[in-house]
């Protein structure tokens, strides 16, 4: 079978075309540069140095004093900036962190969209023209998406965040999901095939991450990290997934996945703590096709699960508030029907008892799947990892059906 073919490199850049990128940064900066830092800095009234920090947090190039590098758009923006500050909005902490996620999410964004443009552009006979051509038409619509897609995403933060139960410490489920032998396929593909490869992994598992109503934090490469305040929901979540994996016949990638539940800090859109840390040493521990769970998450998973106590000593629907309970029968010494009703009653409670205690042995054991809970444990040994010596997991796996 012959190789494929390797993706199209960015054509070199025909002479001219620095010109067309020229009129490209007027338009998008709303007029050619025309001021200098420091004249920015003097304009909106503020130090020189404050505006040096937000653009260099930004990930802006750097420039020297007599660069003639601004336009009236920096000016605005800085003048923005200055107004959250004296707003009371952003303290000296969240401004340094929010500007640090401005300028790595939209740095990385524009990266790509760039590189998209650029292809189309250097492919065509006057790549000059179509270069001003995209800007005009695709790039007023992609903010307006882009803008779109950040509202939906407030409204979202807002119902999880604006309730009055929440806190910056959340009790939530985290779960890591890695691709399985992801540096020695990186080194066999080819640069289209590991791309087209990574990205159905990161399309197919935000789409089940989506689907089960979680939500997710960030793709690292060959690996996501998603949470969910649904412990069923994350459990889930990597089982289709570890599933789909081991499925010979579908394209996903094989996987493994770390769950803990626990309290976690959420911070400008990332989540930090030792819930966190708990779930990516997990994932290090957990074998190819398998799901490894702290003991927190088991708890709660079994407590969800476990059925409620038999009610049938409570008042039948038909007895009256208030009303006594009959006098229980005597035992009349020759074993007649009280008699028989006390030894069936003992029975039926004994019964009970010693299903509920084979329940929780096979909890701790593994070796059996309570018929009320959708999932069975097995203990793994512990291991010595970073931060947490003597961790032990649990490996989930979903209950045989009964009968």
């Amino acid at each position: 079978m012959a190789p494929e073919e390797e993706p199209a490199a960015v054509a070199p850049v025909p002479p001219g075309v620095g010109a067309g990128v020229r009129r490209v940064e007027a338009a998008l900066l709303g007029g050619e540069p025309g001021l200098t830092r420091r004249q920015v800095a003097e304009r909106v009234g503020v130090p020189l140095t404050l505006a040096e920090e937000l653009w260099h947090r930004l990930g802006f190039p750097h420039h020297a004093d007599d660069d003639v590098a601004f336009t009236e758009a920096d000016v605005e923006a800085l003048s923005l900036a200055r107004d959250l500050v004296m707003l009371g909005i952003l303290d000296a902490e969240s401004q340094a962190a929010m500007v640090r996620t401005w300028g790595r999410s939209f740095a990385r964004l524009a990266e790509w969209q760039t590189e998209l443009l650029a292809r189309l552009a250097l492919g065509s006979e006057e790549p000059e023209l179509r270069l001003e051509e995209l800007t005009a038409e695709v790039l007023p619509r992609l903010e307006v998406l882009q803008s779109y897609i950040w509202r939906r995403h407030l409204v979202s933060a807002a119902n999880r965040m604006l309730t009055p139960t929440a806190l910056p410490g959340q009790t939530l489920a985290v779960g890591f999901v890695d691709i399985v032998g992801y540096t020695t396929q990186s080194k066999n593909l080819s640069e289209a095939e590991l791309v087209a490869w990574v990205e159905g992994f990161e399309d197919t598992a935000t789409t089940v991450v989506t689907d089960h109503a979680a939500r997710i934090i960030k793709t690292i490469g060959d690996e996501i990290l998603y949470v969910t305040d649904d412990p069923v929901a994350a459990v889930e979540v990597a089982l289709t997934l570890t599933e789909r994996g081991a499925d010979p016949d579908d394209p996903f990638p094989p996987v493994r996945a770390g769950l803990a539940h626990g309290e976690v800090v959420v911070r400008l859109g990332d989540v930090y703590g030792s819930t966190v840390n708990v779930a990516a040493r997990l994932t290090s521990l957990a074998r190819p096709g398998t799901v490894v769970v702290d003991e927190g998450l088991q708890h709660v998973l079994v407590g969800i699960a476990t059925p409620p106590e038999d009610d049938e000593d409570d008042d039948e629907p038909g007895d009256e508030p208030g009303d006594e309970p009959d006098e229980p029968p005597a035992h009349d010494g020759g074993g007649g029907a009280a008699y028989d009703e006390v030894r069936r009653r003992a029975e039926e409670l004994a019964d009970d008892a010693y299903q509920r205690a084979r329940d929780a042995l096979s909890l701790l054991t593994g070796e059996e799947s309570p018929e009320h809970l959708p999932y069975r444990f097995r203990k793994i040994r512990r291991a010595n990892v970073k931060g947490f010596p003597g961790l032990r997991g649990r490996v989930l796996r979903r209950a045989e059906p009964h009968g």
